[in-house]
């Protein structure tokens, strides 16, 4: 479960910080995988590499609705229906967030991680992707050349 604190600005113009809950269980992973053809993790994979922008956003918007929540004041539930994700959908949190997973990499694979059970499988592939985008952001040291003393 990722609990992600949200500093936003509200409708009456009062700055509010509220902390807000994700997470995704087995069963719901496994309904988004059987939802699309070739699973969540092929379909994710083919919009990173085409860098299809709008779908990617489009498939991020999903799991934020799907993973969100409220915790019950006992701790063991967790709820989540449409009524919570659409209003949830309406808040300026929402866009708050939703505005750090359209424009941060990072932050985008760090809430993924955040919400996805600990031992998944795609954790360990997305956080393999993430160390090969980082390393072909840094580019390789020039060559040392000899050159010739004059």
């Amino acid at each position: 479960m990722l609990a992600h604190e949200i500093t936003y600005e509200d409708f009456n113009g009062k700055e509010v910080t509220e902390t807000f809950f994700f997470n995704l269980t087995r069963s719901e992973l496994i309904k988004l995988q059987v939802s699309v053809d070739g699973g969540m993790q092929e379909v994710l994979q083919k919009i990173i590499d085409s860098q299809d922008v709008k779908s990617l956003i489009h498939e991020f918007e999903k799991i934020v609705l799907a993973a969100y929540g409220v915790k019950s004041e006992d701790g063991k539930r967790f709820i989540k229906n449409e009524e919570n994700s659409l209003e949830f959908s309406q808040t300026a949190a929402y866009d708050v967030i939703f505005t750090q997973i359209a424009t941060d990499e990072k932050f985008a694979a760090d809430f993924i991680l955040g919400v996805f059970p600990r031992d998944m499988d795609l954790k360990k592939a997305l956080e393999e992707a993430q160390k090969e985008q980082t390393k072909a952001a840094i580019p390789p040291p020039p060559p040392i050349v000899d050159t010739p003393s004059l």
